[in-house]
């Protein structure tokens, strides 16, 4: 019975809840109270301690710009590679172009009025005064300056002149003027007729590039030729001479078997053999004869 008494004990607040909670008829003096509201207070932005460096490698480039697909690849910019463009791709916003009511322009906004003679008499003196004085036309002709009030001009002068026959007289008898040629005579230039200078530099540059693919070639053929030396005279000689010497020999031994009519085949062999040598011997003496030989060394 403890045992059942502990576990109706520790039933007893559920069950309570659970009657309560059928009972309800909606209306509590708790319900009257409105519950505080709690806001919560507003957390400080955050800010990065890492600098607001570009990215390296970046492709985030405006379109139309002269840099490469890919920018800031040391990683070493501190701006931005290409600055952002203001309303570049939407437009402005709406109604920002729209005319406000108090921004008009004003009256006297950007002119001053003009100031009366008076007052620049009284504040700036010095701008009436003129820059430069203007010479006059009665001491061009002479006299000392414009009349006096009481001097009496010269009266009565008159001239016999009659300019309308005078000027029909001067046209009647002027030479007729002579048309000027504008044309440009090429034929009088300076350069008339001789070489341009760019065409002398031009063809000096030919010649040196074929003066060195010449070159080019020599080298190579020079490269892939075997190597040759000329006999000198004196050791030519000495080899004819050793060469005719030999062939007297040959010749004296291939003459001591010709008067045999029967040959056995040792004799047979012996006979074309000295043949054989006596023609190499006859060719190699042919061939040192001659003057100016060249020795292949590479043999």
């Amino acid at each position: 019975r403890p045992k059942q008494r502990g576990i109706a004990r520790r039933v007893f607040p559920h069950a309570v809840a659970v009657m309560y909670q059928r009972w309800d008829h909606g209306e509590s003096i708790y319900q009257i109270v409105p519950p505080e509201v709690l806001i919560p207070p507003k957390q400080p932005m955050f800010k990065s301690k890492i600098p607001d460096y570009p990215p390296t490698a970046s492709t985030f480039h405006g379109p139309g710009t002269s840099h490469p697909l890919s920018s800031n690849m040391a990683g070493d910019a501190t701006q931005r590679i290409v600055k952002n463009r203001s309303h570049a791709e939407f437009g402005k916003p709406i109604g920002a172009s729209k005319n406000e009511p108090t921004s008009f322009l004003k009256k006297m906004a950007r002119s001053t009025s003009v100031p009366s003679l008076r007052e620049m008499k009284k504040t700036n003196p010095e701008q009436l005064k003129p820059l430069h004085l203007k010479e006059s036309k009665f001491a061009a002709m002479g006299g000392g300056g414009p009349p006096k009030r009481g001097e009496q001009p010269t009266m009565g002068l008159r001239s016999s002149k009659n300019f309308i026959v005078a000027n029909a007289v001067e046209t009647i008898l002027a030479q007729p003027r002579k048309p000027v040629d504008t044309t440009k005579d090429w034929l009088a230039k300076e350069d008339y007729g001789k070489v341009p200078k760019y065409l002398h530099k031009v063809k000096r540059d030919i010649q040196s590039e074929f003066d060195y693919i010449q070159d080019l070639h020599e080298q190579h053929f020079a490269a892939t030729q075997p190597p040759i030396q000329p006999l000198d005279e004196e050791e030519r000689v000495a080899l004819l001479e050793g060469l005719k010497s030999k062939w007297e020999k040959k010749n004296v031994e291939y003459q001591a078997g010709i008067h045999v009519s029967v040959l056995s085949d040792g004799q047979k062999r012996n006979r074309e053999k000295c043949e054989a040598e006596l023609m190499l011997l006859e060719k190699d003496i042919e061939k040192l004869g001659k003057k100016d030989i060249i020795v292949d060394l590479s043999r």
